[in-house]
């Protein structure tokens, strides 16, 4: 799946990923949008930063996040 800047998503899973730290938890069930998908790299095991409502800005695992339409 490729994420690009402005795509709305939602954090549906812990993610499996070695960058997946526990106050992440937290963030399971929130949405957002993608603020920067890292396009130059494309890499589908890249984190990617996402924009989480009330949370602020984090790059997260791909893993994690499913896309809203």
């Amino acid at each position: 799946m490729q994420f690009q800047k402005g795509n709305k998503i939602e954090v549906c899973t812990k993610s499996e990923d070695e960058a997946w730290e526990s106050y992440m938890d937290d963030f399971i069930g929130l949405r957002g949008f993608v603020t920067d998908p890292d396009n130059t790299i494309n890499d589908p095991d890249a984190l990617i930063e996402v924009s989480l409502q009330g949370k602020g800005t984090h790059r997260l695992p791909q893993d994690c996040l499913r896309l809203i339409v």
